[in-house]
């Protein structure tokens, strides 16, 4: 069993054809369909099922996916020497982010490793928390910061470095509910309403507060996986953003009776079991230094 196979079985397992992995591998399909047969021989057991010309991962080809890129991502991290590098300026290291991570940490995070590691490669990924809960376990992220009211727990993965931020309505300066002495929620759903994807969680205070017609989807017409899209849309309409206020400095805050009184809940999410990559500790100065002047 070499390394080689081993790359060879998760390029083919994450784009699950032997035609769209052998041209990302380089490799004609007969030779990709022989390395991965004779990784089977080895192991003893069929790592795919084919189905005609599909190929589906059997029970034991998932379980040795898991350890395999477990193993490449050690070798890769022996390869490019970041264990032995520790606080040098080269290496590289894949952050994901979710909407409001993303609209808060983006800039500070690389102004930060453009000022003191210029030689380091800072990777930021940005999608939603399902995706880069996945983009994790696959190994194609180092460590995500996510809105962990949207992450499904699992024994696998670690969240530290948990802060709370508030959440609530906002509108661009001068909108006519700014002059509204006392706001009703009803004078809000008047207006069109747009939000990041909104968790189970927040979709049931929503309810609990305002009644039916606050679930987000009866409530919210808009909506994006990115918090400067919605502030741009507000800036540029009567449109009313329900977002982390901290994520939108350019919008006021609208005093809703009753008061929102939600928290977004943001952490750093890690695989466990896994060696913690160069220059996290650079990540997590820049994530409690920013969340500390948000609060």
């Amino acid at each position: 069993m070499t390394l080689v196979q081993l790359k060879h079985f998760a390029t083919l397992a994450r784009l699950g054809s032997f035609a769209k992995a052998s041209v990302s591998l380089f490799l004609t399909q007969p030779a990709l369909s022989r390395s991965i047969k004779a990784l089977e021989e080895e192991l003893g057991q069929l790592l795919f099922d084919r189905v005609g010309r599909r190929i589906e991962l059997t029970v034991f080809g998932q379980r040795t996916l898991e350890r395999a890129l477990a193993l490449l991502e050690d070798a890769d991290q022996l390869a490019r020497g970041e264990r032995a590098l520790g606080a040098q300026e080269t290496g590289r290291l894949r952050i994901g982010l979710s909407s409001g991570p993303g609209a808060l940490l983006t800039v500070p995070l690389m102004t930060h490793f453009a000022n003191q590691f210029p030689q380091f490669h800072l990777d930021i990924l940005r999608a939603n928390t399902d995706v880069l809960t996945q983009m994790l376990r696959e190994r194609q992220a180092d460590a995500v910061v996510v809105d962990l009211r949207s992450l499904r727990p699992a024994p696998d993965l670690v969240v530290s470095d948990v802060h709370e931020l508030e959440g609530t309505f906002l509108c661009r300066p001068g909108h006519p509910l700014l002059r509204v002495r006392r706001l009703t929620p009803s004078q809000v759903w008047a207006y069109p309403l747009a939000s990041t994807p909104l968790s189970d969680e927040l979709a049931r205070i929503l309810v609990e507060r305002y009644g039916a017609s606050a679930h987000p989807l009866r409530m919210i017409n808009l909506t994006t996986d990115e918090v400067s899209h919605l502030v741009d849309v507000a800036l540029r309409s009567d449109t009313v953003v329900l977002a982390v206020r901290a994520a939108c400095p350019q919008l006021k805050a609208l005093r809703v009776q009753p008061a929102f009184n939600a928290h977004a809940r943001f952490g750093l999410v890690t695989l466990s079991q896994r060696s913690e990559a160069a220059h996290l500790a650079q990540l997590r100065w820049v994530l409690r230094d920013v969340f500390a002047r948000a609060s």
